[in-house]
C-alpha cells in the first residue's frame, strides 16, 4: 500500500466514481456541493446548484447525469418566452432559484435560461427545468436542504421581500480564509472544492483546514497548484502515459465524443496565429480570458483554442504569428459550444528549434 501522505486529501472526481455517486434514473439525488447544471454534458451552463439541491434523475451519458431541478423564480425576474419552453430568465445578472416563494436559495439561473412554468402565485412562479449535472457531484438524497448554501457570487435575501438584489455577476467564491507567508493559503475548517475554472467543473475537494499553494489570483478566484500522489499499480486499468501524441490523438478524435476526453493531457505541434482575450460569447471561457489561436499541425489544420495561465501570459506575448510551437496542455472540452474546436488548457510549450 502507497503512504497516505497528510498534506492535502483529495477526493477525485472522475468517472471511476461517477456509478455510485449519481443514482439510478426516477431517482431523487442531492446535490453533493456546489455545481454547474448545463443544457447538455458539458454544454452551455443554465445556472448553478447550491449543496443539498434536490434533483430527479432521468437519465445518464457516461459521467453525467440528466435531471429535472424544480424551484421558485421570482416573477418579475422573468418574461413569457416564444420557444417550447414557458419562461426566460430576464434579469441582468440572472437571478436565484428557491425551494418555495421567499424560501431558501437552491441555486441561481443564468440570464436567459429557458424553463418549464409548472404553476403560478402572486410575484412567483414555479419552475422546472431538464439539464446536466458532473455525475460525482450529485449522491442518494431525498431533497434539498433547508438552508442550502446560496450560489457563489450570490447575495443574501432582501430584507422584507425576500428576494436578492441583483448585482453584476462576480463569479467568485470567498477568498481564501487565512492568507500565509510563502504564497499559502489555508481552504478553511469547511473545506474547499477546486474547479477546473472559474465556475467551472468540480475537479477535486481539499480537505478542512489545508494549505494549498497559491499561483495566482482574478478578484475573489485564486489559482492553486496542488501535488499529491494517486494509487496505481504498474499494469492497473488506466495506469498508461496521460501524454498522448498528435499521432494518437488528435481534436477530430476529440470532436467525436468531447465529454469522454476532458481532463486528458494532450502534446500536440501547433502554429501559433495571435494572443486573443474571450468575448462574453465564448462560453467555454471566462470572459476576458487569454488564449492563444492556434492550428493543429500548421496552416491547414483545425484550429485549437489554449487558454493562457494569467501568469503564463508573459511568457507567451514573445509569440511570433506562424510560429511552430509544441504545447501540452489539459483538455477542457473536445468541442466548443461556438465553434466545435477544442479547448485546452496549457499547462507547457516549446517553440520550434
Amino acid at each position: 500500500m502507497p503512504v497516505r501522505t497528510d498534506l492535502l486529501r483529495l477526493t477525485l472526481v472522475a468517472g471511476v466514481l461517477s456509478g455510485w455517486a449519481a443514482g439510478a434514473s426516477g431517482q431523487a439525488v442531492a446535490a453533493l456541493r456546489e455545481e454547474n447544471f448545463r443544457r447538455e454534458p458539458n454544454g452551455v451552463i443554465l445556472g448553478r446548484v447550491a449543496t443539498g439541491a434536490s434533483l430527479q434523475v432521468v437519465g445518464r451519458d457516461g459521467n453525467w447525469v440528466q435531471a429535472d431541478l424544480e424551484g421558485w423564480v421570482w416573477l418579475a425576474s422573468l418574461r413569457t418566452s416564444d420557444t417550447e419552453l414557458d419562461l426566460v430568465v430576464s434579469a441582468t445578472g440572472g437571478e436565484n432559484l428557491r425551494d418555495g416563494p421567499s424560501g431558501a436559495i437552491i441555486g441561481r439561473l443564468e440570464e436567459g435560461a429557458l424553463l418549464e412554468e409548472l404553476e403560478r402565485r402572486p410575484q412567483w412562479a414555479h419552475v422546472r427545468r431538464r439539464g446536466w449535472i458532473w455525475s460525482a457531484s450529485v449522491g442518494g438524497g431525498t431533497g434539498a436542504t433547508t438552508a442550502a448554501a446560496p450560489a457563489r457570487g450570490t447575495p443574501p435575501p432582501a430584507a422584507g421581500g425576500g428576494r436578492a438584489g441583483q448585482p453584476a455577476r462576480s463569479g467568485g467564491a470567498a477568498p481564501p480564509t487565512s492568507a500565509q507567508p510563502g504564497g499559502y493559503a489555508n481552504v478553511g475548517p469547511a473545506g474547499a472544492a477546486i474547479l477546473a475554472a472559474p465556475d467551472g467543473d468540480t475537479l477535486a475537494l481539499a480537505a478542512p483546514s489545508r494549505d494549498l499553494q497559491v499561483v495566482s489570483r482574478e478578484g475573489n478566484w485564486v489559482r492553486v497548484r496542488v501535488d499529491g500522489w494517486v494509487w496505481m499499480p504498474t499494469g492497473a486499468q488506466g495506469a498508461a502515459s496521460t501524454v498522448t501524441t498528435p499521432s494518437t490523438l488528435t481534436p477530430q478524435d476529440l470532436a467525436s465524443n468531447p465529454v469522454a476526453y476532458a481532463g486528458r493531457v494532450v502534446s500536440w505541434a501547433l502554429q501559433f496565429i495571435s494572443l486573443e482575450r474571450a468575448e462574453a460569447i465564448r462560453t467555454d471561457f471566462r470572459q476576458g480570458e487569454p488564449f492563444l489561436l492556434t492550428r493543429y499541425g500548421g496552416s491547414d489544420g483545425p484550429f485549437v483554442y489554449v487558454a493562457v495561465p494569467p501568469e503564463r501570459v508573459t511568457d507567451v506575448e514573445g509569440l511570433v504569428p506562424l510560429e511552430r510551437i509544441t504545447v501540452t496542455a489539459r483538455v477542457r472540452t473536445g468541442a466548443s459550444s461556438l465553434t466545435g474546436s477544442p479547448v485546452v488548457d496549457l499547462l507547457s510549450f516549446e517553440r520550434a528549434r
